[in-house]
Formats: C-alpha cells, sequence, structure tokens
C-alpha cells in the first residue's frame, strides 16, 4: 500500500525516488518544488485537526 503510495505521488510529480544501486537495496524520497507547495496548506489541516481533536476530548471531560 505505502508502495502504490509513493508512486501516485511521484506520477504527479509531488515526490522525487532515486534508487541506489547497493545491496541491500536503496531508494530515497524527497518532496519536488511541487510537493514543497503543499505544505503550508498540509500543516493547516494538521493544525485543524488537532484543534478538533482537542475539541472533542474537553466535551469528554
Amino acid at each position: 500500500m505505502l508502495t502504490k503510495c509513493l508512486r501516485e505521488l511521484e506520477e504527479h510529480s509531488l515526490v522525487k525516488r532515486v534508487e541506489y544501486d547497493t545491496k541491500p537495496p536503496k531508494v530515497e524520497y524527497s518532496l519536488t518544488e511541487r510537493g514543497k507547495a503543499l505544505l503550508p496548506t498540509l500543516n493547516g489541516l494538521y493544525k485543524w485537526g488537532e484543534e478538533q481533536y482537542k475539541l472533542d476530548h474537553e466535551e469528554i471531560d
């Protein structure tokens, strides 16, 4: 499942995959500039999720 997700991100130019000819095999992934452009939005979504989590747990206490 992870491999499928990484391949899709690569197909959409959000991550770059570098494969090294070593034993054992080694692969590195990094964000492309296009992928980095998503970071502010993803960070905002993460912050929103944290706030919702806190609100949900305040109601239980």
